[in-house]
């Protein structure tokens, strides 16, 4: 019997008091790979700034627990030390900031939230030696500022590589593919999937089958005005590819036509 790792019970969330999530449900077991897919404005990188805790989103209504400890209590790094973890669509530069020294620090951080000991430097340099040829992430990479000066791939492969350090137990990624050449969205997916385990789970949020090629989703779910309208298999992506979101709309709204 599989075991539950994320449940989310009628989430609503609002920004700017606008709400955008309208009611979502989605269950996600240890082992699992989902892809969350929809238009523009459904909701869909609101859904992971939620769980992840970003402060421009308010929770008006209902739940989200990680491996039953309710997210929504927790402030962002706390839910981190849980096991959550989120890619970012365009992850950001932190000048002065080494990889080295970003990422030992992070890994402390949980080590010390789980009671356990500080890794020292030769055990941290010996992980991230091994994370990083998971992604084929560049030495020099590694031991440059956070992102400074990284092309879009480079960008891409540093959060798979960072994701690969923290071991999450649930791992969110944000439209990873967004900016990708076939090369890099091949060494990004293949990382991911060197990573996936029986313990923990994927959430891929895409517009695109062609992420899908690489990263094997167990089920697909179709996020429009803020609710999961359709979950199947990998097949329902393959009708999204064909026929695009107009069949959504039309089956939800009776049009084929935006709002």
């Amino acid at each position: 019997m599989k075991t539950s790792l994320l449940d989310v019970r009628n989430l609503h969330a609002s920004i700017d008091g606008k709400e955008i999530l309208k009611g979502v449900n989605l269950q996600i077991n240890e082992g699992e790979v989902h892809a969350i897919m929809g238009p523009n404005g459904s909701g869909k990188s609101t859904l992971s700034g939620v769980l992840a805790g970003n402060p421009a989103y308010t929770v008006t209504e209902g739940s989200a627990r990680l491996h039953g400890v309710e997210l929504l209590d927790l402030p962002p790094e706390t839910r981190s030390h849980e096991g959550l973890f989120l890619s970012f669509q365009y992850p950001v530069e932190i000048p002065g900031v080494s990889m080295v020294n970003f990422m030992r620090a992070a890994v402390n951080a949980k080590r010390k939230f789980l009671g356990e000991e500080p890794m020292k430097a030769s055990e941290f340099l010996k992980l991230m030696r091994q994370k990083r040829e998971i992604v084929e992430l560049d030495a020099n990479l590694a031991s440059r500022s956070v992102n400074e000066g990284f092309s879009g791939g480079e960008k891409k492969r540093n959060e798979i590589f960072q994701m690969a350090v923290l071991e999450p137990r649930l791992a969110i990624l944000d439209e990873t593919d967004s900016g990708l050449d076939i090369d890099a969205l091949r060494i990004v997916a293949g990382g991911v999937n060197k990573l996936k385990n029986e313990r923990n789970a994927t959430i891929v949020i895409t517009h695109y089958q062609r992420l899908l090629d690489y990263i094997k989703p167990d089920f697909v779910h179709i996020l429009y005005k803020g609710r999961i309208v359709r979950t199947g298999g990998p097949e329902l992506a393959l009708e999204l590819e064909e026929k695009g979101y107009d069949w959504i709309k039309e089956e939800i709204d009776g049009t084929g036509k935006e709002d």
